[in-house]
């Protein structure tokens, strides 16, 4: 990718994870005598030129501009001119993304244009072609303003799919998932770009994209630019579609007559499970029984009860939070069973057991038809009902067709490929994301069909009709009853979901005892290390109850949740932070505070070192009753056990002892903020991208 010729400033923009990821093995080149910003050369190399060599921002613009028109001359060298516009848009949005600048301080007077929401007219894009010209090989075009009228029209076809791989993918989710200009986070804290130099444990709310993700998605990407600059875009996103599906049906062992719906969430997956069990069957109304629903989403509950759960869609439609969608019944009873006890102490699993069949034994002589739930696991780690418990509620009784429906919601994804296929050999749907334990880009979700609920959609009945609000008919098996779903496809979902696989295929070539081994070593050591920290109180794990398997490794805990001592509080007896504080703390966490932090303080260093851990989970404490406390979580995903692309190369074992150490980090940065509390609330630190002052190989995790 590099040669000889670059300066140590063009270098420095080279080493930005997300613009070394779409370079790969381009050739990069630079001429001092080239008064452009770059061209590209015939054979696809590229020429930085002197004004090139300005602010980092601007080389960056620059540098991803060529980067974008280079592959596109050579996807599609029949369409140049509209190749070249394509790459104008993504250069242009990339500007405003990577900067958060105002128009004024655009680095060409064509970028607010090409960044409108609107394609410019044919006038327009005539007069930025002049220069957008010299910077490619020369493209000989009639006179007269015609090839920009039919230009108009491609672009206007093109110009929804036209961005940036970190642009697109905050699409087809909901607001979560928009990236603050002011920050370069979304919602979660995390990034839709690689984050290297962050410290991450967040895999069990979140995570920022793995350069091996941002590669997944950004060849995603290019398939369907490739695919629309042909002619054939409706074909490269549907044959992407069902690639997708293919591959997590693979991943999970499905078969020939199961199925997969693509999700933006786990809340719109239980939407999905709703609707499918409407169709059960017998026509009887829907009973819900929802298990720790405050330790799922927070939508879930209204989804469940087929209610709209947010204030706009993932499609972009604007509706009403609490609202009954159109199409669900209205006479949906939703049942919560909690499994943990005012205190916040886990109740005993025979309790939970229990009353799971009585509410189920109750719904069912009632005349209901019953969508019972497996958690599988919770934001705290806990599974529940027992299949004993689910296999007796399920029992016939009366009626064949009264058998209940039961979903897993295993949105987690921390249990072996092999119990999702045993969930669907019981004919249980299954809930999946690829943006928990896989650490892929949070909204992508997945529910898998066993081979009876799949044949539903052959039958006469439509999905109700007010969920084309929420997912097109391709993410969905074929069938007569979802034939109503609108055309379309969600291109955020398809990107987020290819990052997501990326990880998945990594992990999958990874035996069965090595993911033990690599997870128990360091699960061992980080909950040694919080049991030790007078400051941090852990909340006992739970071993998820399995059937034995060889080399199980998803009978660890695999997530660590702990209470952080609130400052200034009775040293003898443990009063955690209250979930407004908990929540500040996960903020500051993963914010650079060197500026707040007195340079004398021993652990000044650890101020600007970005630390992403598990959003806080609202809990109960005996050492704080009547107030809602906030659980930290340091949770282990797959990029732990596999390890980033940089690491390539490295010692696993070193690299192990290296995530323990960098756990010892986080932990002491808690101690830090705890230290300066008041001085942090009064300036009200935000979270950021970077860190200030931003070098890569200064701050990449010790």
């Amino acid at each position: 990718m590099f040669a000889h010729t670059l300066t140590q400033e063009l270098l420095r923009v080279l080493e930005r994870p997300d613009l070394r990821v779409i370079a790969g093995e381009r050739q990069i080149m630079l001429d001092p005598t080239l008064d452009l910003p770059f061209r590209v050369q015939p054979g696809g190399a590229i020429v930085l030129g002197l004004p090139a060599q300005g602010q980092q921002e601007e080389t960056a613009f620059f540098l991803r501009h060529a980067l974008e028109l280079a592959p596109l001359l050579e996807i599609a060298p029949h369409r140049a001119l509209c190749a070249a516009f394509c790459a104008a848009r993504t250069a242009a949005l990339f500007w405003y993304l990577d900067t958060g600048r105002s128009d004024a301080d655009a680095p060409a007077a064509w970028v607010p244009q090409m960044a409108a929401a609107q394609v410019p007219s044919a006038t327009i894009l005539q007069q930025i072609w002049s220069a957008l010209a010299p910077l490619q090989p020369a493209l000989s075009l009639p006179d007269g303003s015609g090839p920009f009228g039919a230009l108009y029209d491609a672009l206007c076809a093109l110009w929804p799919i036209l961005g940036p791989t970190e642009s697109l993918m905050a699409t087809g989710g909901d607001a979560r998932l928009a990236v603050d200009p002011a920050t370069g986070l979304n919602h979660y804290g995390c990034s839709h770009r690689p984050r290297p130099w962050a410290i991450t444990f967040a895999s069990s709310t979140a995570s920022s994209l793995s350069e091996r993700g941002f590669a997944g998605a950004e060849t995603a990407r290019l398939s369907l630019l490739a695919g629309a600059l042909h002619g054939r875009g409706e074909n490269a996103a549907r044959t992407l579609d069902g690639d997708i599906q293919a591959r997590i049906a693979a991943h999970f062992g499905l078969e020939a007559d199961e199925g997969v719906v693509l999700a933006p969430s786990g809340t719109d997956c239980e939407l999905y499970a709703l609707a499918l069990a409407a169709l059960a069957p017998g026509g009887r109304p829907v009973s819900n029984i929802l298990l720790a629903p405050e330790e799922t989403g927070s939508g879930v509950p209204l989804a469940a009860m087929g209610c709209h759960f947010a204030n706009d869609t993932a499609l972009g439609h604007s509706v009403t939070r609490g609202a009954p969608i159109a199409g669900f019944p209205t006479d949906t009873l939703v049942v919560n069973v909690p499994m943990r006890d005012a205190a916040g102490h886990v109740r005993p699993a025979a309790d939970v057991d229990a009353e799971t069949c009585r509410l189920t034994h109750e719904m069912r002589a009632a005349d209901r038809h019953v969508l019972l739930h497996r958690l599988d696991l919770s934001k705290t780690g806990l599974l529940a009902p027992g299949l004993a418990a689910l296999e007796q509620a399920c029992a016939p009784v009366g009626r064949s067709e009264d058998c209940p429906d039961v979903v897993v919601d295993a949105c987690q994804a921390r249990l072996d490929p092999l119990r999702v296929r045993d969930y669907l050999d019981r004919g249980w749907m299954v809930m999946v994301t690829g943006s928990k334990f896989f650490t892929g880009p949070p909204f992508c979700g997945a529910l898998l069909l066993p081979a009876g609920v799949r044949r539903r959609l052959d039958g006469p009945h439509p999905v109700p009709v007010g969920l084309g609000d929420y997912s097109y008919r391709h993410a969905w098996p074929q069938g007569r009853a979802v034939a109503r779903l609108p055309a379309g496809h969600n291109i955020g979902l398809i990107l987020r979901w290819c990052a997501a696989l990326a990880e998945m295929t990594a992990i999958s070539r990874i035996p069965r005892a090595v993911i033990h081994d690599r997870l128990h070593g360091f699960l061992s050591a980080v909950t040694s290390r919080i049991m030790t920290d007078p400051a941090l109180e852990i909340l006992p794990p739970v071993r998820p109850d399995r059937a034995p398997m060889d080399n199980a490794w998803d009978t660890l805990p695999t997530i660590i949740c702990f209470f952080v001592r609130a400052p200034g509080r009775d040293a003898e007896t443990f009063h955690p932070l209250a979930l407004p504080d908990a929540r500040r703390l996960y903020a500051w966490l993963n914010t650079d505070l060197s500026g707040l932090i007195p340079p004398d303080d021993p652990d000044a260093a650890l101020a600007s070192v970005l630390c992403h851990v598990g959003q806080p989970v609202p809990l109960a404490h005996p050492g704080r009753p009547g107030v809602i406390v906030g659980a930290l979580r340091i949770s282990a995903g797959a990029r732990l056990v596999v390890g980033e692309p940089s690491h390539e190369g490295m010692d696993p074992t070193e690299r192990l002892r290296r995530e323990v150490r960098n756990v010892g980090r986080i932990l002491d940065k808690i101690s830090l903020i705890l230290r300066h509390w008041s001085q942090l609330s009064t300036a009200a630190p935000v979270q950021t991208y970077l860190p200030h002052g931003w070098q890569a190989r200064a701050i990449l995790p010790a």
